[in-house]
Formats: structure tokens, C-alpha cells, sequence
């Protein structure tokens, strides 16, 4: 129990629950059959090496050592980490409710926000400077509204999301572990939404993030929240993805419209014709969530279009197959000293600041065939309104600009 009277795991039985889930081709549904089975991580662990030497043949698999769980939660503790499970109260109750949750969140920052409604916001890493501007107006109305918004940390759509709500609460999903975000260039971003908001992973400490990770992380964000909006998404994007998880867990899932010469409104276009409700406004999605609205699991977005590859999440056993509802009960188990182990590696070096940024081309990326106001090209790039006047007049020059006015500006169809 914790001082506040909150049921949670005892130190003990947090190790085993970190041993086990970091065990090979362990993932949340094999952690479930094995916990469900012998009553406990304790025994599900020593239960493992016999159960997997009859079920594979005589093949091992590795086994997380107390050591290496114990340098995790030490490297943990000098980030202002903590870890939460499903046996804690205080777990995101939104992201219990989904099949696949994970059994251990790495948390940083206040816990609190995983507990009010959340609406993940995602979108293209390489978005359009009216996306960004509309997903910084949605993200900062729906904040108003008292939900918490959620999202990927990416480029694009995901940092503005984040920076829009800074001081109402967000909470960042990692791919990686809590010492590995991605990208490095969000290494400040992320350590203000740590003081402000929550960073969540489901990963090891020290984790790289993989092509894989992302898909899995995809899967928190949506799980955290009621609704998911995607603003801007080329076809194959992963932003779809997490569209697709919020549908199969009945969670509601919104679309911003696009041009249909934008090849970064394809993907967003296309979950609107496949059933997504639109979003033009930020009440879109404030009056459909205060109606109770929920999306139907499995109602939309069954085509292999919005899948990036058909491997399964996890590389999981499968040592029960017919056991398919799981109940965690955990027995008091004594305490552990968290005393520190090894010491933990200093920082990787991230190498120089990033390069130079070419005008032209970054002013470029946040055109498209919807007009953009210039003021939020100049805002949203980063440069100054010299720079942007300049590349403005250089693709003036070269045909590919057209002007609205004095104050907007789109780039010129050019038919294929």
C-alpha cells in the first residue's frame, strides 16, 4: 500500500514482474497466461525454464537476471522514473481497459494526467504549415475542453501537439526507453513535458527504439485516450496505425480533412471514406465525446492499406493457447532493497548541433495546395521573415508559387 492507501505491488514482486516481462519472447499477453496460471510472476518464473524446455522442444529461452532488473530500476531512479503496473491503482485506467496492455509502464512526471480522458492527436512528421496550425488550435481548444492530449513525440504534428499543451497537461508515449527518446532533437521537449506532463514507455530503460516499437508505442497512445484525431497522414503512414488501434479498441477516431492534391491529406481522406468522423473544427470532437460517442471496435480500417507490414507485435510464446481471460493477484511478498548496482553508463553523445536549415527547402515542406498565411509560415519554421520572404521569392521565381492576396501563399498544382 502506499501512503495514500493505494493498493500496489510490494518492491519484490515488482522485480519479478520487470523479470518477467523483460524475459524473452515474453510480451503482455504471454505475461498474462503465465501470471494467471501459476498465481504470481514469482512462480511463473520459476515455472518458465520446464514449461519452455516441454513447449519448444528443448529450446531455452533468457530469462531477465535479478541483476539486470535492479540496474534498470537504479538507472530508473536517477532519471525521477518510476514504474506502474496493472496490479496498481494508480495505472492509466483508460489504457487497463485494452487486451494487449502493457503489464509495466516506465513513468516521468505526474501520473496524475493518465488519469482524466485523454485525445491523442497525431499526424505527418512532415506536415503542412496550415496542419501545424490547426493541430496547435485543436490541441490548445481541447485542452480548454480539460482533456489531456496524447501523442507520439515525433516530428510534425506530435511536437506541436505537445508544446501547445505544455502548461494543461500532455503526456508523450516513447518508442524507446525513458534515457532514449527519439528524436534527439526533442531532448528539451521532453524534458519539459517530464517537469509539466508525463512520459510514458513500455520499453527498458536503456532501449533504442526499433522499427518495430513504433507500432507497439501506437497502440499506448490510442489506449490512453477516448478519441484519436488524425490531422494529416499520407497513405502507409503510422499515424494510421494508431487510427487503426483506436478503432479495434472501440475508442472514437476523427479525421482532418485535405486537399485532395495533397499527397499529405491522402491517408486522412481515406479513413473518412472509410467511416473516421470528420474533424473541421475542434467542437467536432469535444460535442461527439460529451455525447458519450464511442467508436464501434472493428468498424472501419480492415484493409492491409493501413498496415505497414502483417508481423504480429511481439515475438510472443505461445504456451496456452486455449486460456483467454486473466486475473492478476499477486500474494505479499518481502521487500527488496533498490540499493544502486552498477553505475549507470554516462550519456551517449549526440554528436554536433543540427545542420544548417535550408530555407527553401524547410519553407517548401510547409507548403501545399491549401493556402498558408505567411505569418504562420514564418512562426511555424522558425526562421526569420527575412529568410522565409526570400524563399518565398526564389519559389516565386521559379514558377511554383502561387499568392492569395498580400498575406498567403500554396504552392502551384502541377498535374502529373
Amino acid at each position: 500500500m502506499t501512503a495514500a492507501g493505494q493498493q500496489r505491488l510490494t518492491d519484490a514482486q515488482l522485480v519479478d514482474w520487470l523479470r518477467l516481462i523483460r524475459s524473452e519472447n515474453i510480451g503482455p499477453r504471454t505475461f498474462r497466461e503465465l501470471v494467471n496460471r501459476f498465481g504470481g510472476a514469482s512462480a511463473a518464473l520459476e515455472a518458465l525454464p520446464e514449461l519452455t524446455r516441454k513447449t519448444l522442444r528443448g529450446r531455452t529461452i533468457k530469462i531477465a537476471t535479478l541483476d539486470e532488473v535492479l540496474r534498470e530500476i537504479d538507472a530508473a531512479t536517477k532519471l525521477g522514473a518510476r514504474f506502474v503496473t496493472t496490479a496498481d491503482q494508480d495505472y492509466p485506467p483508460l489504457l487497463r481497459q485494452i487486451h494487449d496492455a502493457p503489464p509495466v509502464l516506465s513513468v516521468r512526471g505526474a501520473l496524475d494526467a493518465s488519469q482524466r480522458d485523454g485525445v491523442a492527436l497525431v499526424g505527418s512528421r512532415n506536415a503542412s504549415a496550415v496542419g501545424l496550425a490547426f493541430a496547435e488550435r485543436l490541441a490548445r481548444t481541447l485542452a480548454r475542453a480539460e482533456y489531456v492530449i496524447v501523442s507520439g513525440l515525433a516530428r510534425g504534428i506530435d511536437a506541436v501537439a505537445h508544446r501547445a499543451t505544455l502548461d494543461t497537461g500532455t503526456i508523450a508515449v516513447l518508442a524507446g526507453g525513458q534515457a532514449r527518446p527519439y528524436p534527439s532533437e526533442h531532448e528539451r521537449l521532453v524534458a519539459e513535458i517530464a517537469e509539466r506532463g508525463l512520459i510514458v514507455s513500455e520499453m527498458p530503460i536503456d532501449w533504442e527504439p526499433r522499427g518495430r516499437d513504433f507500432p507497439r508505442r501506437n497502440r499506448i497512445i490510442s489506449g490512453l485516450s477516448r478519441a484519436t484525431v488524425v490531422v494529416e497522414a499520407a497513405r502507409r503512414s503510422g499515424s494510421l496505425i494508431t487510427a487503426r488501434f483506436a478503432n479495434e479498441q472501440g475508442r472514437e477516431v476523427f479525421a482532418v480533412p485535405g486537399s485532395p492534391l495533397d499527397p499529405r491529406a491522402e491517408g486522412t481522406n481515406d479513413l473518412l471514406r472509410q467511416g473516421a468522423t470528420l474533424c473541421a473544427r475542434p467542437e467536432d470532437v469535444i460535442d461527439a465525446l460529451a455525447a458519450g460517442a464511442t467508436g464501434p471496435a472493428g468498424g472501419f480500417l480492415d484493409s492491409d492499406d493501413f498496415i505497414a507490414d502483417g508481423e504480429p507485435l511481439y515475438d510472443e510464446l505461445d504456451l496456452f493457447p486455449d486460456q483467454s481471460a486473466f486475473a492478476f493477484e499477486e500474494s505479499a511478498a518481502p521487500s527488496v532493497d533498490f540499493a544502486p548496482v552498477a553505475p549507470v553508463a554516462p550519456p551517449v553523445a549526440r554528436g554536433p548541433g543540427p545542420p544548417p536549415v535550408d530555407a527553401r527547402a524547410h519553407i517548401l515542406s510547409l507548403l501545399g495546395p491549401a493556402p498558408a498565411p505567411i505569418d504562420e509560415l514564418i512562426r511555424m519554421s522558425g526562421l526569420t521573415a527575412r529568410e522565409v520572404q526570400g524563399a518565398l521569392l526564389e519559389l516565386d521565381l521559379d514558377g511554383r508559387l502561387e499568392r492569395h492576396g498580400a498575406s498567403a501563399v500554396s504552392l502551384v498544382y502541377a498535374p502529373e
